[in-house]
């Protein structure tokens, strides 16, 4: 059996890790960047408690539908807001639901970053 045919398991290593790693490094970052500059989007917020055992939840609606930026967003709102949420593509745009009325933080949040919002 050559080299060329042999797989890498289980490695301690950080040089084997390396190896492993960059076959699957992409910069996802600058991906999302760019799709997100190169579409005109107005995300809409809104508040909801129906449905949700009375509990309040931040809906910001009619984002670009596109994963990477998604959940990017998701995951910066979670940590700055100090709550939980969730993102979903289904439909037409993409959605992050985001726990408690949460629209102050996120309003700045998206001033900073120079999103475009309404229904504040």
């Amino acid at each position: 059996m050559s080299k060329s045919d042999t797989r890498l398991v289980w490695s301690d290593d950080p040089k084997d890790k390396a190896k492993v790693d960059d076959g699957k490094k992409k910069k996802p970052e600058q991906a999302s960047s760019e799709y997100v500059k190169s579409t005109n989007w107005v995300a809409v917020f809104r508040i909801e408690k129906n449905g949700r055992g009375g509990k309040t939840v931040t809906v910001i609606d009619q984002l670009p539908k596109h994963e990477m930026f998604l959940s990017e967003l998701c995951k910066e709102l979670k940590s700055k807001c100090g709550s939980g949420g969730t993102y979903s593509m289904e439909g037409k745009e993409g959605l992050i639901e985001i726990q408690g009325d949460k629209r102050a933080p996120i309003k700045a949040i998206f001033d900073k970053k120079g999103y475009k919002y309404k229904g504040m």
